[in-house]
């Protein structure tokens, strides 16, 4: 009997099969008593792969509550609204071990208010990876999804990416970017594995996370800011409850949304409308400062204040509300550093 054979029976049996270099033939006994320490070993620390490898498993995937109220407390600026509303809705799902369907959230806004950063902070939370993790999926229409003429086949690929990565992983996280950009009646592909069905064809899409990122119903969140402000109202005011159905309905009706007449909406599976107000300048200030401070620099005042002085602010006269939020802000610093 040769050692390679023996081998490459075991590690078939542990994990796949290992082609291992042929060995000229050695006693049955010496071979028996190898392969017996490699079995011991493989049995003793079988778990030992998946600190080395990404899988899905608790070693990769585990979330991280404190985490997250953290880091949306710390980083996220001017958004006391998504705060409440991401950290109660991601724990909620996150902490329930039979949810009876997918955690959908639509995330709205101007550019520059946190929708991606928002995104990328609950990955992090959830997986070890982070939005590098391979059971993270990122799709931008405008990369994805750039032909209306192939919507036909774009709807038939994201199905089965969809399909293909939740049967790898359950816990699986799909982020839609530029959803305004969308061609309509391409997301209502994927309303089926949105639903409360326990499985479709075989496969459970119940611990799947959609999130989707749109700049449609921005100018409807800017209007309740700009009419709480002027009203003399705080902004500390606003509650979902003023923006959520306006905004809902505002994306439904919209050709340019990506939701325009959708399914997923008119059947009330996106389960929460999430606002992202208007950046005021004193958190422009805050994410100049957060940026230096990224950038290995020490925090400078001076300096961002006049980089946040030199930005467009409306109304013109009063200068509340930033028009270009903290996304602009990394390449303007080195301007002014």
């Amino acid at each position: 009997m040769r050692l390679t054979w023996i081998l490459a029976l075991l590690l078939c049996s542990a994990w796949t099969c290992t082609i291992v270099a042929a060995i000229e033939p050695i006693s049955t006994s010496l071979a028996v008593g190898i392969a017996a320490a490699v079995t011991g070993f493989l049995a003793r620390y079988q778990n030992i792969l998946y600190y080395f490898q990404e899988c899905c498993r608790p070693e990769w995937i585990t979330y991280n509550r404190t985490a997250l109220e953290v880091d949306l407390q710390a980083k996220l600026f001017g958004q006391h609204v998504a705060t409440r509303v991401i950290l109660k809705a991601v724990s909620g799902f996150m902490n329930n071990e039979n949810p009876k369907k997918p955690l959908v959230l639509s995330l709205h806004g101007w550019t520059g208010t946190g929708k991606n950063f928002v995104s990328q902070l609950i990955a992090e939370s959830i997986y070890r990876k982070g939005m590098s993790s391979g059971f993270v999926h990122l799709f931008t229409a405008t990369a994805h999804f750039p032909h209306e003429m192939h919507l036909e086949s774009y709807k038939t690929q994201l199905q089965q990416w969809i399909k293909g990565n939740v049967t790898n992983c359950p816990r699986s996280m799909f982020i839609f970017d530029e959803m305004d950009k969308m061609h309509p009646g391409l997301i209502d592909s994927i309303k089926p594995y949105l639903d409360y069905y326990e499985t479709l064809d075989g496969v459970s899409y119940r611990q799947a996370i959609f999130i989707f990122l749109s700049n449609a119903g921005g100018e409807n969140i800017v209007q309740v800011a700009l009419d709480f402000w002027t009203a003399g109202r705080d902004r500390e005011e606003i509650e979902l409850k003023h923006l959520e159905t306006a905004l809902s309905l505002s994306v439904f009706n919209n050709k340019n949304s990506g939701f325009w007449h959708t399914s997923l909406i008119d059947k009330n599976l996106v389960d929460y409308f999430v606002p992202f107000l208007p950046l005021e300048y004193k958190h422009v200030v805050q994410c100049g400062m957060a940026e230096m401070h990224a950038k290995g620099r020490t925090p400078d005042m001076d300096v961002v204040d006049q980089m946040a002085r030199d930005m467009s602010f409306f109304p013109k006269e009063e200068r509340v509300f930033a028009r270009q939020g903290c996304k602009v802000i990394s390449s303007r610093l080195d301007f002014y550093i």
